[in-house]
């Protein structure tokens, strides 16, 4: 009897692994109680009531519907694989758009928030003094507006017109764009950093080198980390757009 971790091969000859479910449920629990508990951290501690943090807030809360997204899915699945819930064909399909519009709507807004999070940071540093005037908390909450606004349209246009490879263009598009932002915005950050490193007189070469090393490093981690997350998915997205026979 073939494990459910085991390979099995297609028509194609490739090779399928095969994840328990009970594995994607566990996961999707831990998730979702690491963004309850950024939340709940947020909204208890009035230090945290500031702009910045409300994006971070934001962006837990995206992430939180692929959780909750993927920790229903999988009860469902779970349920009906042991025969324990009869679910109708027409709600499975209701219950999948629901599930796929969740998706969708969190890779948009995560997307979009980090881009946010980035300007902020932008802001924070290059208008230091007009921060405050330029990111009120009203401008703030009419960009959580917008961005989630946005995210939930395009989400669901996305999956009404899901066979339209356009639709896939537009998801690989909107990731390059909001990584080169990402990039263009970090590498400007550490850039200037590197220069007023330089002109501390009060620091010695070694020490210069070594904030300079710190801030390369930091930069790399945040878009190797960015890449990481959201990198594959969009591989794959692009190889459904260039190999749909074998994707």
């Amino acid at each position: 009897e073939t494990n459910s971790t085991v390979g099995e091969r297609n028509s194609l000859g490739c090779v399928q692994i095969r994840i328990p479910q009970e594995l994607f449920l566990a996961l999707g629990l831990i998730s979702l109680v690491e963004n309850i508990l950024v939340v709940l951290a947020i909204i208890k501690n009035r230090n945290l009531h500031s702009p910045m943090y409300y994006f971070i807030c934001c962006l837990a809360v995206s992430d939180m519907l692929v959780s909750v997204s993927n920790v229903v899915e999988t009860i469902f699945m779970l349920l009906n694989d042991h025969d324990l819930m009869a679910v109708h064909p027409g709600m499975l399909r209701h219950l999948d758009n629901v599930i796929d519009v969740m998706i969708c709507s969190s890779v948009m807004s995560s997307l979009s928030f980090l881009c946010t999070i980035a300007a902020d940071r932008y802001i924070t540093i290059f208008y230091a003094l007009r921060y405050h005037s330029i990111m009120t908390t009203q401008r703030a909450v009419t960009i959580i507006v917008v961005v989630w606004l946005a995210s939930i349209t395009s989400s669901i246009l996305f999956i009404v017109y899901h066979t339209d490879n356009a639709v896939i263009v537009c998801l690989v598009t909107f990731f390059c764009t909001t990584l080169v932002f990402n990039a263009v915005l970090y590498l400007h950050m550490f850039l200037l950093a590197h220069v007023h490193s330089r002109r501390i007189v009060a620091f010695n070469k070694s020490r210069r080198q070594s904030t300079s090393m710190k801030g390369a490093i930091t930069l790399t981690i945040l878009l190797g980390v960015f890449i990481l997350c959201w990198g594959p998915f969009f591989l794959h997205l692009i190889l459904i757009l260039t190999c749909p026979t074998s994707p």
